[in-house]
């Protein structure tokens, strides 16, 4: 059996991993490299930053909460400048390697430049909405070991 070294320098690239497919009802707190496939619900934006002056290179930037959810629950998912324009509601989505965020003791999810957001086929399920894991507070307990 050839090792992943010498197979790399013939040229051959290790397999990709299929991606396991998640529901938002298995994401837990400081989680990451989740894929799964969600409906937008509503997308609110709560951040824009425009360009003050042309002088400053800065760019603007958008942020909008996102209620997303498959058919076992809902999460908030939080999209930055580009992803805004994929996450309209009624879009079905397919989030990779998207990651847990906490926000004032709420889950988040987020999908980093590690990540990538693509609109899908319309998801034949049914969102179940009455269970949104953003809104269960996580408190941080600080574990003393002995």
């Amino acid at each position: 059996m050839a090792s992943v070294a010498t197979k790399q320098q013939e040229g051959e690239k290790p397999a990709k991993r299929k991606p396991v497919f998640t529901k938002v009802d298995q994401l837990k707190p400081g989680t990451n490299g989740h894929t799964l496939v969600a409906k937008v619900l509503s997308s609110n934006t709560v951040l824009q930053k425009g360009r003050p002056s042309s002088s400053h290179n800065i760019r603007p930037t958008l942020i909008a909460e996102c209620l997303i959810g498959d058919d076992t629950g809902t999460i908030i998912f939080t999209a930055r400048n580009e992803q805004v324009d994929i996450m309209k509601t009624d879009n079905t989505v397919i989030l990779r390697n998207a990651k847990i965020d906490m926000f004032k003791g709420s889950m988040r999810l987020a999908v980093d430049k590690w990540g990538r957001i693509e609109v899908t086929d319309s998801a034949k399920f049914i969102v179940k909405e009455e269970n949104n894991l953003s809104l269960v507070e996580y408190e941080l307990v600080n574990v003393v070991e002995e």
